[in-house]
């Protein structure tokens, strides 16, 4: 059975309308679009250093069954602090050993392994040259009662470089009432890791009570979305990590902040490709790689669940999937299959850009 068969029996009923629509938003001709020579066509002519330059590449080229391509493929498992580790780990706790972790991603083929400080310095002169580490330097512990919901920073910049990081992670909660905090902390700890040479990935999500309105949530809105995006490459981001935009009209809805009309009637429509383009519009054009998160274990459907978030990803410009819980709730096999099976549309040369 050929990958494209797979992917479309997994697609089910929805194959064709992802497999097969064609954009008349914005047109891909406009777009930055994943290569071979992502790297040095979109940020050779910026102000990265050639450290930087060079971690980019590992990022793209290092390892990985995407390596080369101009996707990414990232197993992120920070839920131990997000989420706690109870809820994170019990379905498998093979995962409470950080080897583990980092032994997942390396079997499943994964361009890089992102995680907290000391999971990945637990194995750090073991792994670190092996694939490439993205040390995730802020977190909302989720032990304080009761919850709060804020980002802080859980270590340095400076020891994330000095365990064989090649890039630092960071989240954004914005709209939150800490948002301002946040954005100044991590321009400030991107900016540090670019001098130390280090690439910067950012967890661009929204975070207000507020932003659910009359029975629909517009967390994952994407106009909303797109612009904590723009936001997020402003302050330094290379790389993007946006949930899948499942609904628009964010702004509208909840009559704030500004926006425009031909948002809605020209640059997106209803089809879930044109709303992941428009969150990758907000990326400059996708000179800065939009990869969106797998979400949560939803059981048996995970690895279809899985596929359908690459094929929207990858028709509508993006550059891959950081994908964790799908994968490292189940057995490894199971969780090397689902990671295998997102990879297979990246590398099915007839999912095209739509």
């Amino acid at each position: 059975m050929s990958n494209l068969t797979e992917i479309s029996n997994l697609l089910g009923d929805e194959a064709q309308s992802l497999l097969e629509h064609k954009s008349t938003t914005i047109g891909k001709e406009q777009l930055h679009l994943p290569g071979e020579d992502f790297v040095d066509r979109t940020f050779g002519s910026t102000d990265r250093s050639p450290q930087v330059l060079k971690s980019l590449h590992s990022l793209y080229h290092q390892t990985g069954r995407l390596k080369g391509t101009g996707y990414l493929s990232i197993l992120p498992v920070d839920q131990g602090i997000e989420h706690s580790a109870s809820a994170s780990f019990a379905p498998n706790p093979i995962y409470f050993d950080p080897e583990n972790i980092v032994k997942l991603a390396i079997e499943a083929g994964c361009n890089a392994v992102a995680s907290t400080f000391d999971v990945l310095a637990a194995c750090s002169r073991k792994y670190a040259h092996k694939i490439p580490f993205v040390v995730k330097i802020n977190h909302n512990e989720f032990l304080t009662y009761p919850n709060t919901f804020d980002q802080i920073p859980f270590g340095s910049v400076d020891r994330a470089w000095e365990m064989g990081a090649t890039a630092v992670g960071a989240t954004i909660y914005f709209g939150s009432e800490q948002s301002s905090r946040q954005i100044q902390e991590v321009a400030e700890a991107f900016e540090r890791a670019h001098e130390l040479g280090m690439a910067t990935i950012l967890w661009c999500y929204l975070r207000n009570s507020d932003f659910k309105k009359d029975g629909t949530d517009y967390h994952t809105a994407a106009d909303l979305t797109g612009q904590a995006n723009h936001i997020g490459v402003t302050i330094g981001a290379d790389i993007i990590k946006q949930k899948l935009a499942t609904n628009n009209g964010g702004y509208t809805a909840l009559k704030f902040g500004k926006t425009h009309k031909k948002v809605y009637s020209d640059l997106t429509s209803n089809h879930p490709i044109d709303l992941c383009r428009y969150q990758l519009a907000n990326c400059y054009m996708g000179r800065r790689g939009l990869i969106n998160s797998g979400g949560a274990s939803g059981g048996e459907s995970d690895l279809s669940d899985a596929v359908k978030t690459a094929v929207i990803n990858k028709r509508a410009g993006g550059s891959g999937l950081i994908l964790g819980r799908k994968a490292f709730q189940k057995t490894m096999d199971e969780g090397v299959k689902i990671i295998n099976a997102v990879q297979n549309v990246y590398l099915e040369e007839k999912i095209d850009i739509a």
